[in-house]
């Protein structure tokens, strides 16, 4: 039966991606602004003025990181029409080698008996060198389900923000044992996943600044924003460094000629090694390491379910199950009013 149920909640959350995925991004965003709604409360600040500050704080966060996404999306549609005639020059000079060694395998077999046109096979079939682009009805189209998307992400966002004590303490009610035990593991799994994100998010923003930094230097337009897209990727463990790696390729080939073309992507490529072997490792503590096997099939499954969103939101749900279940270790410490939760006076 519990298979059964796990099944069904799972097909459940995949058939209602677009209000799930939302509500649970906003959860974990709630769980990530904790820190700040604490801080607001023990100022004097209302639990509704927090979560108005926090809601807007996050919205206006969003719109600067809309309003510096569209020029890198212009950049990468102004330069696609040469990165694919410089790609079809890479394909026509490999069908070259191709088929000089198709000629010298024959020149080499004349005993065997060949058909006449068999090492042309296939290479008089036309080429589709088109590709569409999204036009402005699609975006049109699409603009009320992202609207109602974005209105599901703030409504959850701020009622979390406003009621998230008392809904703590629901759950600790409902939970087994119903004990004082399973509120503060509510709330120290809370203090985990903030301070984790937290910190993953300033590695994050050292190694957006470095990037953008390497790629002034190396001239590439648009660095500030390449860096940040970087920044934003790197949330998105192992697969975020591989898609930007293959979009500084792109934007490589649209920029440079010759070897300078994969210097950006194999720099970066450095770069984000040396912060997932040493950086991250070092700041982020034994406590919350999590097993590289767990890490990985939490992101898989997350990006299976609900794309890149779901890859997002899939690790600190894992750390934040993990910490409820007692599989993490506990800190030796914690502060009262953190576990006791905050009140405004």
């Amino acid at each position: 039966m519990i298979a059964v149920g796990v099944i069904a909640t799972f097909a459940a959350l995949d058939t209602l991606e677009s209000i799930a995925a939302p509500a649970v991004l906003a959860l974990v965003t709630g769980i990530v602004l904790s820190p700040l709604s604490n801080f607001g409360e023990r100022r004097g600040l209302s639990p509704l003025s927090s979560a108005l500050i926090g809601l807007m704080g996050t919205l206006v966060v969003l719109a600067v990181l809309a309003l510096i996404f569209q020029p890198v999306i212009t950049q990468m549609v102004e330069q696609a029409p040469k990165v694919w005639t410089d790609m079809q020059d890479a394909i026509e000079f490999v069908q070259g080698l191709v088929r000089g060694l198709e000629e010298t395998r024959g020149e080499v077999e004349k005993a065997v008996a060949a058909e006449p046109n068999a090492t042309s096979a296939g290479q008089d079939a036309p080429a589709d060198d088109s590709f569409d682009l999204p036009s402005i009805s699609d975006a049109l189209l699409l603009a009320p389900a992202i609207l109602s998307q974005v209105l599901i992400f703030a409504g959850v966002l701020f009622f979390f923000l406003l009621t998230r004590q008392e809904l703590y303490e629901w759950i600790a009610n409902i939970l087994p044992g119903r004990d004082a035990k399973s509120a503060i593991s509510l709330r120290e799994a809370e203090r985990l996943v903030s301070r984790y994100f937290i910190t993953v998010a300033l590695i994050n923003g050292v190694l957006g600044i470095t990037t953008a930094a390497m790629l002034q230097l190396y001239g590439m337009p648009g660095a500030l924003s390449l860096g940040l897209v970087a920044f934003l990727l790197n949330f998105l463990l192992y697969l975020g460094p591989a898609i930007f790696f293959c979009a500084l390729l792109f934007a490589g080939i649209g920029v440079y000629d010759g070897a300078m073309v994969v210097v950006p992507a194999f720099t970066f490529l450095a770069l984000n090694a040396t912060e997932g072997q040493f950086v991250t490792p070092a700041l982020v503590g034994r406590h919350m390491q999590l097993n590289p096997l767990l890490v990985f099939l939490a992101l898989v499954f997350g990006i299976w379910l609900w794309g890149p969103l779901g890859g997002i939101v899939a690790i600190p749900i894992a750390l934040w199950i993990l910490v409820l279940a007692g599989a993490l270790p506990r800190e030796p410490q914690a502060e009262p009013d953190m576990i006791q939760g905050p009140r405004a006076p």
